[in-house]
Order: C-alpha cells, then sequence, then structure tokens
C-alpha cells in the first residue's frame, strides 16, 4: 500500500548526510545526531532505523532529504516501515498537505461593493537544517538549503485549440520518412549507488542520480567495440610526468569494461617503467622476442593463444604489458621499421594498442609511433617543468607534419596532482592547456600511483571515477 501524502506535515524536518568515511549526521528539526558504522550500509540502517522512530513517534510518515556521494535523494517514510521514492523537488520543498475536508465556498459579494481580495499566499515551508559535518558537507548543505517555493501551475488547456488539433487533417507523407515506433532507448535500470542504491537492494525501486547517470555514459564510451584496431599514444618529452600511471589507468579501464583485447606497449627506446610497475608472467619475454619471432606470430597459421607467450597479462586489470627491452648490456637500438612490425603484431592479436612513448622524440620510432597513433594523450604532473615539457610536446607535434598538428589539435591532455591539496594547482595549468587541444582532465592526488606495482583497483573511488572520465573523453576521439 501506497504512502498516504497527505498524511505529511511540514515537521519534522529531517535531514541525513553521509560521508564517504562512514560517518554521518542526521538533523531533525535542528537537533543533530552523529552516527558511525563499519562500512556505508550499515551506517544507512543506522540512519534509517532513526527516522522509522521519528516517524512512529509522530504516528504519521515523515519527510526526509538525504545526501551521499550519489547526491540528494527525497524519501518519504512511515511508522510501518514503508519507505518510498519522491522527485528531486518534492525532497528539496517540503510543504503541509492538507488534510481536511475543502471549506465551502464564501458568499458571493454584491458585484457593487465587493473588493477584488489578494490571493492568499502559501505558509513559508521550513528549510532542512545544516549540519557541521566533513566533506561532503558544503555540497550537501547547499542541495538541502534549496529554496522551498511551492512548484508552478500548469497553464490551463486551450480546449478550443486542442479540439481545432485534432481536426487539423494529416498531411500524406511519403513512407521514407515514417518513424519507427520503437524506443531508441532501453529501460533505465534501478540506481546502484548510495543511498538510492541501498535502497534498490531492499526491492524500491528508484531511479539513479544524476551523478550516476554520468558515470553510465562515461562506461557506455569506454565499452565501445571499434572496427579494425585503434592506437593511443601516452606523449611527453621529460620522464616523471606520469607516463606509466597514465598508461595502465587507461589500459585497465578499457579492458575492464570492453572484455579485455588490450595491450599496453612500453615504447620505450630504452630501459621503460612500465614492466617494473605491473604483474610479470612466468617468462621473462620482451619487446626483442617478438621482433625475433615476428614471422611466425603474423603468419597465417598463427592462432590468438600464441601471443600469450610473449606479453604479461595482468589478471586483475585484465589486459596485457609487452615490455621493453631490460637487458642491463643490451645494444639493440629501436627503429621505425621495429615499431611497423611490433604494431602488426598487436592488430592482429588486440583490439586496442595504448604505447607509452618514452621521453625521446627525435629518433625514426618515436616518428613511426605518431604514424600509427589515432588518438593523443599527453599527461603531466602540478610540477611546472613537467607541464612544461608536455606543451613543448604539443608544440613539436603541431610543427612536424599535417598529421601530427592534427593529433596535437585534438589531444587529451591529462593533468595528475603530484602531491595532495594540490586541485588549485591543477586547475590553474589546465586553463592553460585548455584552449589549445580538444580536452583537459584532471585527477586527483592517490599514494597507490606513487610507487610499486599499480593496480586499478586499489586507488580511491575519487580517482578511479576521475580516470574513468578521463578514459571516456580519450574514447571519444577513437
Amino acid at each position: 500500500m501506497a504512502i498516504d501524502q497527505s498524511l505529511i506535515q511540514t515537521t519534522p524536518v529531517i535531514s541525513a548526510i553521509i560521508n564517504a568515511d562512514n560517518t554521518g549526521v542526521l538533523t531533525v528539526d535542528g537537533t543533530e545526531e552523529q552516527f558511525t558504522a563499519e562500512d556505508s550500509n550499515g551506517l544507512r540502517a543506522q540512519l534509517m532505523s532513526r527516522v522509522f522512530e521519528v516517524a512512529l513517534d509522530r504516528g504519521r510518515p515523515v519527510r526526509v532529504s538525504t545526501m551521499d556521494e550519489s547526491g540528494l535523494t527525497g524519501l518519504r517514510v512511515s511508522p510501518d516501515r514503508q519507505v518510498e521514492a519522491e522527485d528531486t523537488e518534492e525532497a528539496q520543498s517540503p510543504r503541509t498537505l492538507e488534510t481536511s475536508t475543502p471549506a465551502p465556498a464564501p458568499a458571493t459579494p454584491d458585484r457593487k461593493t465587493a473588493k477584488q481580495e489578494p490571493a492568499p499566499q502559501p505558509k513559508e515551508s521550513a528549510t532542512a537544517a545544516s549540519a557541521p559535518v566533513s566533506t561532503p558537507r558544503p555540497q550537501a548543505l547547499l542541495a538541502l538549503k534549496e529554496a522551498t517555493a511551492e512548484p508552478l501551475m500548469e497553464p490551463a488547456i486551450d480546449e478550443a485549440a486542442a479540439q481545432a488539433q485534432q481536426s487539423t487533417p494529416v498531411t500524406r507523407r511519403t513512407l521514407r520518412d515514417a518513424e519507427s515506433f520503437l524506443s531508441p532507448h532501453g529501460a533505465t535500470q534501478p540506481a546502484t549507488q548510495g543511498m538510492r542504491g541501498w535502497l534498490s537492494n531492499l526491492g524500491i525501486n528508484i531511479p539513479p542520480s544524476e551523478k550516476e547517470l554520468a558515470e553510465r555514459v562515461d562506461i557506455e564510451r569506454v565499452s565501445k567495440h571499434w572496427a579494425g584496431t585503434r592506437t593511443i599514444m601516452v606523449a611527453n618529452r621529460k620522464g616523471g610526468a606520469n607516463k606509466t600511471p597514465t598508461v595502465k589507468n587507461l589500459a585497465a579501464i578499457f579492458a575492464l569494461h570492453s572484455g579485455g583485447g588490450v595491450l599496453a606497449y612500453d615504447g620505450n627506446p630504452e630501459v621503460g617503467t612500465l614492466g617494473w610497475r605491473t604483474e610479470k608472467g612466468d617468462h621473462r619475454s620482451t619487446v626483442l622476442d617478438v621482433l625475433e619471432n615476428s614471422e611466425r606470430l603474423l603468419s597465417a597459421s598463427a592462432v590468438s593463444g600464441d601471443i600469450a607467450g610473449y606479453v604479461h597479462h595482468q589478471s586483475e586489470d585484465r589486459f596485457d604489458v609487452l615490455r621493453s627491452d631490460d637487458s642491463l648490456v643490451g645494444t639493440h637500438v629501436m627503429t621505425g621499421k621495429d615499431v611497423d612490425i611490433i604494431h602488426s603484431v598487436a592488430a592482429k592479436y588486440y583490439r586496442l594498442l595504448v604505447m607509452d612513448s618514452g621521453n625521446v622524440d627525435r629518433g625514426s620510432d618515436w616518428a613511426r609511433m605518431i604514424a600509427h597513433t589515432n588518438q593523443l594523450v599527453v599527461p603531466t604532473t602540478t610540477m611546472e617543468d613537467r607541464a612544461e615539457a608536455a606543451l613543448l610536446t604539443l608544440k613539436a607535434l603541431h610543427e612536424r607534419d599535417e598529421y601530427a598538428a592534427k593529433l596535437a589539435q585534438d589531444a587529451v591532455v591529462i593533468i595528475s596532482q603530484w602531491q595532495p591539496g594540490e586541485k588549485a594547482v591543477a586547475d590553474r595549468i589546465a586553463e592553460g592547456f585548455r584552449p589549445f587541444v580538444r580536452e583537459v582532465l584532471t585527477v586527483p592526488f592517490d599514494p597507490a600511483l606513487k610507487s610499486g606495482r599499480i593496480v586499478h583497483s586499489a586507488l580511491s573511488s575519487a580517482s578511479r571515477r576521475a580516470w574513468l572520465r578521463a578514459t571516456a573523453a580519450v574514447a571519444q576521439g577513437l
């Protein structure tokens, strides 16, 4: 049975803020209660139990506005532990719903003496109380303090115009112009994140928040399959510009959402770090082994499993790594022809190739990487010399030839915070790049990227979301 909305009044005013550290604050008519739990589900259960108690004390349903990482959610809660979702306008505009029988209309006054009385104004509604809690407090309080004006009345329907429209004869057109009756969009899946997702798991069908919908769009973009192999080049002329973590995260996200078929290639002409920061297989093969056996790998009799003896599979992130030559006494110098062979092998076995270019941009190998690239990604950190090197990389490509200039113009720049609390620096650098490339994105500092083996799932949720957004921007250029 649905909750009777006519029983809901303007009081009590209830708001709940759920923080990422599994702490929360419930505010009932200005009185705050602090909550802590071992996980987010436990915290939400505690908060809802307390709201049920408030509804039971009042003996009627109440309205509660909740704010968490998924956004603002409005709920109606009854004393018998029923919960219903309501739209955002209702959640932000709690108001009294009259329950009494409408009063009889007053007697019609004498038209000669009657004065037009002003329309009665709605009672001022209470606003949700603010709560001094930790992040995401500013956004939460802003959403909970929205104005509580009544919704505008819909304009009256002009019946004569409606009838005239119905009587208008249908203009005949060719069947080629007929629109399909089939909806181009599938049904929207219920929410899976935050308070909305928790309620969906309880069987309460509630739509996803705007944040979750935006994330679903990004996932759809990185999940796309293209005809033929696509190649991404990650380039910056200076070391320490976050090229290796960028290659790793891009490859991981594409592989996780598109079903594999992704190769990360360390194209550093010297000893690259991609092999150091990724999982090692049960062999020691490098790019030199692929070159030595390229004829067999490219033969018509070769099968998909043959490449497994030359690449190192990332069991958690589901993509493969082709390492650079790591011999301490190696003498092989990569050439443009070598790059062409490597790319041919990669195109035979993989749908997507993410290349780490290394730091030397004057050899024929670097030039051939550019020739094979579909989307250029230029990473940098908040360190000024790395940002300057990124800018010089773009300038050099712009002066190189027409194709390289187009890559630079359509590049995606990804700026990583080198230290915590450098968002303002990252934003300032981003504004410097924005007029010259297709897109600029920033990602937060994450200690999981500073050293050691990189596993994408070990990143913070904020970092994973930022890298997904960046990867979606890259995907749009493929």
